[in-house]
């Protein structure tokens, strides 16, 4: 009886150990999938090209690459639970630098500069020197040049803290390049947060005074794996004036009121309910301040369908709205889906567009000594 015994409490304890050790398993298991993926996925202009997914606490994921410091997929809940894409993307993260249309076209989720939106002619006077940038929007310069931050691979490394997980990104732009003055030192830190946000900050020093205007140019679309295109999704913007501007978008310097236009969002509208009254769909800027402020909520999108929430924060003065006006069906993106015209949204927090030349506009201009920094959120909810 005690051999007897003595085996069965010893079945008894290797099950248990057994059981100890599948429980460990799982947890180790939990703990990689909570893990930041880190995969080498090309090679461009000589140097590693890799693709970052960061995942958070309530099962949202975002894949960020270095390459342009793109964004290529963020995914977010609907009211069912459901888990989609929310920004327009590549399956491919190559199709970014080897596809040529895609490369100069749309600067789909990219970090865009040195100077983020238009410069009329391509021209300015910084401390009383000329300087010439390439032309490359109508006759004007159009998101840093022709090799702009969107096209670089950033030197990048993974990070988590107790908000989340992120990538932080740096490069350094070097005196003249694409004709802007001074070596620039920027980084750029995404973080995945537990309150199912992308939070982004932005980190940068210059040696020659410069002007500087970095933004994150991601395309929205709250449908969820862009089902059907963006005019039905309700916007507000929390401003009172927007900069009017030209034919070319160059704005003429008038801070117009947006109270009676079909500019105002102040209270909630369908993106499509008064978009054939603006020439050319949205691609304003709106004043959200005189300068840079601490942050605070300046937009509010909700897509009555999936019941997804989008609100942004940010720092900036002020954000450009932008209707995917020139997405013309020519690029398939994520999930063989045809980009059309208004399949995505852009809010691009910003300084305002052509501040180099415009003197009673908020400086956009870093000088030697100075911090560029500012922070922008992107915060997902459902309702």
């Amino acid at each position: 009886m005690k051999i007897r015994t003595l085996v069965m409490q010893m079945s008894v304890l290797g099950l248990s150990l057994l059981m100890i050790s599948g429980c460990k398993t799982k947890q180790q298991k939990s703990t990689e999938a909570m893990k930041i993926k880190k995969e080498v996925v090309g090679v461009s202009d000589g140097k590693e090209v890799i693709l970052y997914t960061l995942r958070n606490a309530n099962g949202m994921t975002v894949k960020i690459t270095n390459y342009g410091a793109i964004v290529t997929e963020l995914t977010a809940p609907d009211k069912t639970g459901k888990f989609e894409n929310v920004v327009l993307g590549f399956d491919r993260t190559d199709s970014y630098w080897k596809e040529p249309y895609i490369s100069n076209c749309c600067y789909l989720g990219a970090i865009v500069g040195r100077y983020g939106n238009r410069i009329a002619k391509g021209k300015f006077v910084q401390n009383g020197k000329d300087y010439v940038l390439a032309i490359n929007n109508g006759p004007n310069s159009l998101h840093g040049g022709i090799k702009g931050f969107d096209k670089v691979v950033w030197d990048s490394e993974p990070f988590e803290n107790t908000d989340g997980q992120g990538v932080k990104l740096s490069y350094l732009s070097r005196d003249m390049e694409e004709g802007y003055p001074g070596n620039l030192s920027v980084t750029v830190y995404y973080t995945l947060m537990n309150d199912n946000s992308l939070k982004i900050d932005y980190d940068g020093s210059i040696d020659q005074a410069c002007p500087v205007n970095i933004t994150h140019h991601g395309y929205f679309n709250l449908t969820g794996n862009a089902k059907t295109n963006i005019l039905g999704h309700e916007m507000q913007i929390l401003a009172d004036r927007y900069t009017v501007v030209d034919s070319t978008l160059i704005p003429t310097g008038e801070l117009r009121p947006v109270a009676g236009t079909p500019m105002d969002f102040n209270q909630p509208h369908p993106i499509g309910e008064r978009i054939e009254q603006v020439t050319g769909g949205y691609d304003h800027n709106y004043v959200l301040s005189d300068g840079i402020m601490p942050i605070r909520k300046i937009a509010r999108i909700k897509e009555p369908v999936s019941g997804r929430v989008m609100e942004v924060f940010t720092t900036e003065p002020g954000v450009q709205f932008y209707s995917g006006n020139f997405l013309n069906g020519v690029l398939t993106g994520s999930g063989n889906v045809q980009y059309n015209d208004h399949w995505g949204f852009c809010l691009e927090t910003q300084h305002f567009p052509d501040s180099p030349n415009q003197p009673l506009f908020p400086s956009a201009v870093l000088e030697p000594g100075a911090r560029y920094k500012h922070t922008t959120v992107y915060r997902f909810g459902i309702e």
